[in-house]
Formats: structure tokens, C-alpha cells, sequence
């Protein structure tokens, strides 16, 4: 039985859907009821929710999960606009919720901020090959 769907293509989707697909071999793929955008590997997931019962977690319908150069890490951990995620935390995920809490609507959110958590997720998983067409090809741009 395939897990039921778990978006729909909100305009914050179609923003990050954008910015992901224009990366090298980059293809979007849906597994656990969500969109994953992958170059062999997963490189970003859209939505997700903290770990705990149903009670107590929290769901984050427009987020973005990445997993970031390990040099930003600590920045982004500050910033309250960022979750651990149930399940990928522990491989190096975060997630961003793109609303803010509700608080952002698409057009004010930084997608140039997305771009570049998109392209340091993306350089580790991806590949020497993948990474060097995306610098020859002068690496991402917002949307």
C-alpha cells in the first residue's frame, strides 16, 4: 500500500521545485508521502515534522530539509526558523520552515537563502562529477 500524499503544489513548493530542478542530473521523486529531490542521493525533502506522538510533535507542511556544510551548522540551529527533524536528524538533517509559523507568505521569503542551503545540500551528496558541472555552470540562482 503506497503512503498517501502529504502536499499539494503550494506556491512554496513550486518556488523550491525550481531552485532544485536546475541543478546538475537533479529529478524530483515522492517516497513517504512527500516530494524528495535527489542527484543520486536525496539532497532536500519538502515538509516534514519533529519527532514524538502525535500529541507532541509538530508538522512543518512547507519546510525544507537539507542537510548543510557543517560550518553553518551551529548558525542555523540559532536561528528559530529551524527544526530537527524526526528521522534525518541524526544522518546531519535540519529543516527550514519556509512560513515562518504562518508569518511569510512565498513572495517574502529568501529564495536566495534557499539557493544556497539547496547547493550545500546538494554538493554533499552529490558527487565530484555533479559539483563540478554545477561550478561551470556557475552554481544556483534564486527563484
Amino acid at each position: 500500500m503506497p503512503h498517501p500524499l502529504m502536499f499539494d503544489d503550494d506556491p512554496y513548493l513550486v518556488r523550491l521545485r525550481r531552485l532544485a530542478l536546475v541543478l546538475p542530473d537533479a529529478e524530483e521523486q515522492i517516497a513517504h508521502g512527500r516530494p524528495g529531490f535527489r542527484a543520486g542521493k536525496y539532497f532536500a525533502w519538502y515538509g516534514g515534522s519533529t519527532k514524538g506522538t502525535a500529541a507532541t510533535r509538530t508538522r512543518y507542511d512547507q519546510a525544507l530539509l537539507v542537510l548543510p556544510d557543517e560550518t553553518d551548522r551551529p548558525a542555523l540551529t540559532e536561528d528559530p526558523r529551524f527544526f530537527t527533524p524526526a528521522y534525518l536528524a541524526p544522518s546531519g538533517w535540519i529543516g527550514l520552515d519556509l512560513t515562518a509559523a504562518g508569518t511569510v507568505p512565498p513572495d517574502a521569503v529568501d529564495w536566495q537563502e534557499i539557493a544556497e542551503l539547496l547547493d550545500a545540500s546538494y554538493r554533499r551528496v552529490a558527487g565530484v562529477r555533479r559539483v563540478a558541472r554545477l561550478d561551470a555552470g556557475g552554481g544556483t540562482r534564486s527563484g
